[in-house]
């Protein structure tokens, strides 16, 4: 559905989309993955974002981060790899310029928050709590294109008990910890961040890799690894959600290599409440609300009334 304006919006429906992802009421199950959106104003003129379940901005740093060198991005079959390393403008510019706009076309807001220590994810909280605009934090402990914290950080329980520990003494708001796909076992990290206070998980971030020139003999990144994303990765992205929602007992939002409304909804059937999506935006501006209407048209056809009947419903 169109509006006068050219922007797409969700098309009516008596299917009830929506759901509560540890606290965070959306109006449907769909967001964007982190990044892969900025903060949403780029995408106006082509979806209503404020008709999202929610939009989930570009990580935000306490102060803003230059990035990596370039070349930044290479793409591969299936997909991309990016090695942007959370380049952004700093939290102080996200309130004064971001947040006030999305909360004048009426968007849902999760803040994505970086750090390259425990302090720093804080203090970016902190900081976010003097805004009325913001309605739930995801943190990015899992990020593989950052050399300090990122990664690591992610990748072991003790230092995940740590950062989801200290964000969760630093505010009330609903908290999502979005897990790495770059360790051994998932299910160990996603108990990790619930045990420390979580009240989501958001799974998974790129999974770490490369792409080489061959006739130069040089990798196409200036980094030389970088996130892989993309429908390549979906079958790992499905896999850790279902283990992942399987171990813990708060709401799991699904990502990696959604593209269409079948994507999401086998991601909610594997255990996800709501799902993400990102490098689909990079290809068609239009992908999130086309998976909105997507989840409706399967509803209807199977005489679900409501979105989230279709959680952990995976037969097996």
């Amino acid at each position: 559905m169109t509006e006068a304006s050219g922007r797409r919006v969700p098309r009516p429906t008596a299917v009830d989309l929506s759901v509560n992802v540890g606290g965070l009421r959306m109006a449907n199950p769909v967001t964007v993955a982190s990044g892969t959106f900025a903060a949403g104003r780029e995408y106006h003129d082509f979806v209503d974002v404020g008709t999202l379940g929610a939009v989930t901005t570009k990580g935000v740093s306490r102060h803003g981060w230059e990035g990596n060198a370039a070349p930044r991005i290479a793409e591969t079959p299936c997909g991309m790899l990016n090695s942007i390393g959370l380049q952004n403008p700093g939290v102080d510019h996200l309130m004064a310029d971001e947040l006030p706009w999305l909360a004048s076309v009426g968007a849902t807001v999760v803040v994505n928050v970086s750090g390259h220590s425990f302090g720093e994810y804080v203090e970016v909280i902190e900081r976010l709590e003097d805004s009325p605009h913001v309605h739930a934090y995801e943190l990015n402990i899992s990020c593989p294109n950052v050399d300090a914290g990122g990664m690591n950080m992610g990748c072991q329980v003790a230092s995940v008990t740590e950062v989801v520990t200290r964000a969760r003494a630093a505010t009330a708001r609903p908290l999502i910890v979005k897990l790495t796909p770059n360790v051994t076992d998932i299910t160990e990290i996603a108990r990790a961040a619930e045990a420390a206070g979580a009240d989501a998980l958001s799974l998974i971030n790129t999974l770490l890799g490369m792409a080489i020139d061959a006739e130069r003999r040089r990798p196409l990144l200036a980094r030389v690894v970088g996130g892989l994303s993309g429908p390549a990765v979906k079958p790992v992205a499905l896999r850790m959600v279902w283990e992942a929602s399987r171990a813990v007992s708060v709401p799991v939002v699904g990502m990696g290599g959604i593209s269409t409304a079948a994507d999401a909804v086998e991601f909610m059937l594997a255990g996800a409440s709501a799902v993400a999506v990102g490098t689909a935006n990079f290809i068609d501006p239009q992908a999130t609300v086309k998976v909105i209407d997507g989840i409706a048209d399967y509803c209807e056809r199977h005489g679900i009334g409501a979105a989230r009947d279709l959680i952990g419903a995976l037969e097996c």
